[in-house]
């Protein structure tokens, strides 16, 4: 099979088009001819050489989600046959024209959407999802601020916030960014080039705060994440773009009985994310149906540039996912 392999930790350029073996399906997972992929952050880490893949998964071929046709299974699986149009959050091997996944972490793609659409969903969606409502325990009504409002998670975020019923606050580094985040259902957008964000949810809240905070940035934006959550206030790190360190007065958690956690998917257990995708599928998969829920994809890369992909990433210029189209 065709892959996009990390020949050595470096730049964008390091990804080279090989071929490869194909991988070989256990008696409870399905091999997937793969018609897309889709970037993340944790995929520059591991070209980098910073993030290395979970046991058991391949080094050199990134990808931590993907959408395709079935074309093969293992012995026992009973939810899928070969045909079936499926998409999957998975531990590495994404960028490759073969996948394998466990039969439970596939998720059927929704009608009338592309392959391109289903492979922008699997990751981002799911990291929304077990943050906000699995570690936060966000509730209808309750208020939350999604830093990096265009990012593939905080597009989701967005969408799942007004789905439920949740208002919405919002930072992005352009108007631009800000203004298709409204058009997901954002109710404020914060331009933190022009604006400090803790005086925003300070004026528009009354001083109250906001209920959840959705942080990709990290220490940079913890002392202003602290001030702007209300009594009970719950925080949520799934990233540290802007590092991970940093001296703080830890007491400040402590009048307002603030709750602070810390996630990532990759490293978990596979019966944790077996039972975090059907939830989700269960939830939410129909909402990509009737139009309530989309994704959004802000350029298609052909998997042979992957390295071009990964450059257009670091720019920081997307709205949404970056895909990598794979032919079959």
């Amino acid at each position: 099979m065709r892959a996009a392999v990390v020949t050595e930790p470096g730049g964008p350029e390091v990804l080279q088009v090989a071929e490869i073996e194909d991988p070989v399906p256990g008696p409870e997972e399905a091999l997937v001819a793969v018609h897309a992929s889709a970037l993340n952050r944790a995929d520059l880490m591991q070209r980098r050489g910073g993030y290395p893949a979970p046991p058991g998964i391949r080094p050199d071929v990134p990808g931590l989600e993907m959408a395709g046709v079935v074309e093969a299974v293992g012995e026992r699986v009973q939810a899928w046959k070969p045909g079936d149009r499926v998409m999957a959050l998975m531990g590495g091997g994404g960028y490759a024209s073969k996948a394998i996944a466990h039969e439970r972490q596939l998720m059927a793609i929704p009608e009338g959407l592309s392959f391109e659409q289903a492979a922008a969903i699997p990751e981002v969606y799911l990291t929304a999802f077990d943050a906000l409502f699995g570690h936060c325990e966000l509730a209808s009504g309750e208020s939350v601020l999604i830093h990096a409002v265009g990012s593939g998670v905080g597009t989701a975020a967005v969408q799942l916030a007004a789905l439920e019923g949740c208002p919405s606050y919002g930072t992005a580094s352009s108007d631009e960014k800000l203004a298709s985040a409204a058009e997901l259902g954002l109710d404020v957008g914060i331009n933190y080039q022009s604006e400090d964000f803790a005086e925003v949810i300070a004026e528009r809240t009354g001083g109250r705060g906001v209920n959840v905070i959705l942080d990709v940035v990290g220490a940079p934006y913890w002392d202003r994440n602290i001030t702007s959550l209300a009594v009970r206030g719950r925080l949520v790190l799934v990233g540290t773009m802007g590092g991970g360190r940093l001296e703080t007065n830890i007491g400040a958690l402590m009048p307002k009985r603030l709750r602070v956690h810390g996630t990532v998917l990759r490293a978990r257990p596979l019966e944790e994310k077996l039972i975090l995708s059907q939830q989700f599928a269960a939830r939410y998969l129909h909402h990509f149906e009737t139009g309530r829920l989309r994704a959004v994809i802000d350029r298609v890369f052909p998997l042979e540039d992957a390295a071009g992909a990964h450059a257009y990433m670091e720019s920081n210029a997307n709205f949404g996912k970056i895909i990598l189209s794979v032919e079959q």
